[in-house]
C-alpha cells in the first residue's frame, strides 16, 4: 500500500487554522474572526459643515465696531522709513515682532538704508539679529536685498508687489505690509493671526493664505482697507487667540460664525 505524505504546512484534521486569511484589496484577518471593520483612520473626514455667509451689512459692522475701537491701528514692527520696514518683516518670518524689535533698534540706528546696511557687513549684521530664529540667512537675504535696491531701484523701496517679491527673503505677505505701510496701498497682508480670524469667523475661508487673501479684499468695503489687516491681525493675537479664543471679549461674537464660541 502506497505511503501518503502529508505536506508540513497541512493543518492537522480538527485543527483550528492559524493562518492568516486575505483576498486582494482587503485586509488580512484571521480564520474565525469577525470582519474588521475599515480602519478610523481611513475613512473619508466629514467636510465641515459651511456656515451662512456673513452679509454685507455685518461686514460693515464688524469693521464699524473695529475702527470705533482703534480708530489708526498701527503695526508692531518698529522702522523708521520703508526700507527699515522691509528690512523689519523680512527679519520678522518665524520670529515675534517684539524680538524682531529688540534686534533692530540698535541695527537701524547705525544702518537705515541699503548704503549703510552693505558698509556694515553681513558678519555684522549677523551680530546685531542673532537673537532671531534663523539669524544666519536672513542676514544673508538683507545684504542681497540692500545690494539688489542699489543695483536695480536706486536704492529705492519699490512700489509694486512684484517688484518687492523679486527681493531676497521677501514674499506675497512682505510685500503687502510694505505696500500697505509704507505707500498706503489697500492691500491684505495673510498671516498666521489673519488667516486663523478669516476661517474662524467664517469671514473669509480659505486652504491657504492667498484664498484668504483675495476672499477678505472680496467682501471688505473699501473705506475700511487700509487698516483691515492690522485690525484682523491684532484681534487674533490679543482676542481670537488660537488655543483660548477671548470670546467674552471679543467685540465681533454675535456677527462671529464659529461653532464652538463660548457666547
Amino acid at each position: 500500500m502506497a505511503k501518503i505524505i502529508r505536506s508540513k504546512s497541512a493543518a492537522k484534521p480538527g485543527a483550528k487554522k492559524a493562518g492568516i486569511l486575505s483576498s486582494p484589496g482587503e485586509p488580512a484577518k484571521r480564520a474565525g474572526e469577525p470582519k474588521a471593520s475599515k480602519p478610523e483612520a481611513s475613512k473619508p473626514k466629514p467636510k465641515p459643515s459651511k456656515s451662512k455667509a456673513w452679509t454685507p451689512a455685518e461686514i460693515h459692522e464688524a469693521f464699524s465696531r473695529f475702527r470705533k475701537a482703534n480708530p489708526e491701528p498701527k503695526g508692531e514692527l518698529e522702522h523708521l522709513n520703508p526700507y527699515t520696514l522691509l528690512v523689519a518683516v523680512v527679519l520678522s518670518a518665524q520670529a515675534t515682532d517684539a524680538g524682531v524689535n529688540k534686534a533692530t533698534r540698535a541695527l537701524f540706528a547705525v544702518a537705515d538704508t541699503p548704503e549703510k546696511m552693505l558698509e556694515l557687513g553681513e558678519e555684522k549684521v549677523r551680530e546685531y539679529i542673532k537673537t532671531i530664529g534663523l539669524y544666519r540667512n536672513k542676514a544673508k537675504n538683507v545684504i542681497a536685498l540692500s545690494e539688489k535696491l542699489i543695483a536695480e531701484f536706486g536704492g529705492e523701496v519699490p512700489r509694486t508687489r512684484a517688484e518687492i517679491e523679486s527681493l531676497p527673503g521677501a514674499g506675497r505677505k512682505t510685500a503687502n505690509v510694505v505696500l500697505n505701510m509704507a505707500y498706503g496701498e489697500h492691500t491684505m497682508a495673510v498671516d498666521t493671526h489673519v488667516f486663523r480670524v478669516g476661517n474662524r469667523t467664517g469671514l473669509a475661508p480659505g486652504n491657504t493664505p492667498l484664498e484668504v487673501e483675495l476672499g477678505l479684499e472680496k467682501v471688505i468695503p473699501s473705506e475700511f482697507m487700509l487698516h483691515a489687516h492690522h485690525w484682523l491681525i491684532l484681534h487674533g493675537r490679543y482676542t481670537c487667540l488660537a488655543r483660548k479664543p477671548r470670546c467674552e471679549v471679543c467685540l465681533i461674537n454675535d456677527l462671529c460664525r464659529w461653532p464652538e464660541k463660548t457666547v
